[in-house]
């Protein structure tokens, strides 16, 4: 449990603030992706990500990039993208198998607690992403608006109130934190659903590589284009 909390501490060291000149730089839209894990040989996350490698949306290209789905090499690689793409937005994006739908996640804490080794091997237990970090951050995608252009585009969808406590959450967490102080520049994370035939072998929901490019289109396009979020419900009971 020692190395464990040791790696969930250690891993962020080095992660910069953006500096009003590096985000001045060009207008530029970072998407990540994650490596197959767990067994998998794609990881839709990656797949959809890619997809929109080079598209300008709203005036703003995007760049993307595939993150190692594990523990002590994920935040590393955020931060050298971080610091080469100064994005005016960013958003990870990950994989949650079993859900249906787009996950649109408005929590992330400061606690990695892995279920299951990440790629490496490493399994870290009630550790933190951050030393003395703030216990949470909240999103700052205009999650209703997407929720509402998801709906409108016939995409399932809902807003997720945990993004877990594995390599997602760790990934999703550092990115805000990074981006702290940069109260002009949004980001957040979005968990994607199996491919089909993922779906069709853990019996569980999924969705077309299509519908999963088009609804992450819908969340840069929102993203860049709405001032105030709109004021509808996106609660949970349990």
């Amino acid at each position: 449990m020692a190395a464990g909390r040791k790696l969930g501490a250690d891993v962020l060291s080095g992660v910069p603030l953006l500096t009003t000149a590096a985000r001045a730089r060009e207008h530029t839209v970072l998407l990540t992706g994650f490596a197959p894990f767990a067994g998998e040989s794609v990881n839709p996350s990656w797949q959809a990500v890619r997809a929109l490698e080079g598209r300008v949306i709203a005036g703003h290209r995007i760049t993307t990039l595939e993150l190692p789905c594990a523990f002590g090499q994920s935040l590393p690689a955020l931060r050298r993208a971080l610091v080469k793409v100064a994005p005016a937005l960013a958003v990870a994006v990950g994989l949650a198998g079993g859900r249906d739908g787009i996950s649109l996640e408005r929590v992330a804490i400061n606690l990695v607690d892995a279920r299951i080794p990440d790629n490496a091997g490493a399994q870290p237990t009630d550790a933190p992403v951050v030393r003395a970090g703030p216990a949470a951050y909240f999103s700052t995608l205009p999650l209703k608006s997407t929720l509402q252009a998801l709906a409108a585009a016939g995409i399932p969808a809902h807003i997720s109130q945990t993004a877990g406590t594995y390599v997602c959450n760790q990934v999703f967490y550092a990115l805000m934190h990074a981006l702290r102080y940069r109260r002009h520049t949004r980001a957040g994370f979005v968990h994607v659903p199996w491919l089909p035939a993922q779906a069709k072998a853990h019996a569980q929901p999924g969705m077309p590589l299509a519908d999963t490019v088009h609804a992450l289109e819908a969340v840069v396009r929102t993203a860049l284009v709405t001032r105030t979020d709109a004021r509808v419900t996106g609660g949970a009971e349990s």
